[in-house]
């Protein structure tokens, strides 16, 4: 289990999970800034198969600001990454945990934002059902 990250799996399938966490991060103010298709990626590079797995890296604008402000290098871990992909017959959701990311920069204003971050992740995260 992950710890830096909030995950859970689904019996749906992927292209409609990827329309729901769209549709929820959106809700919270959030937009999909990048886009990686990982399994494209790997064929194209390396010419391997892989199972479906995508990136999208969330991005809260005002949020963004106010974090580079704070810390101006913090663009190094930016955007907040969300993940699908198949593992069998399932199809996963992970979203990652700001507060945990966060925690190697000494920036108390930065941690505080974090939590924030987190909870409109949190909330989007689990509106997907």
């Amino acid at each position: 289990m992950i710890h830096y990250g909030f995950t859970k799996e689904f019996d749906i399938p992927y292209e409609t999970v990827i329309a729901l966490a769209r549709e929820a991060l959106k809700k919270e103010g959030f937009g999909v800034l990048t886009e990686i298709d990982v399994k494209e990626k790997m064929k194209e590079k390396l010419g391997l198969d892989m199972g479906k797995y995508i990136i999208l890296g969330a991005c809260n604008p005002p949020n963004a600001y106010k974090a580079i402000l704070a810390e101006e290098n913090i663009g190094l871990m930016l955007p907040c990454n969300v993940i699908v992909y198949e593992r069998g017959s399932k199809t996963v959701l992970s979203v990652i945990r700001p507060t945990i990311a966060m925690k190697m920069i000494d920036n108390m204003e930065l941690q505080k934002l974090a939590e924030a971050i987190e909870g409109k992740l949190k909330r989007a995260f689990d509106s997907i059902k």
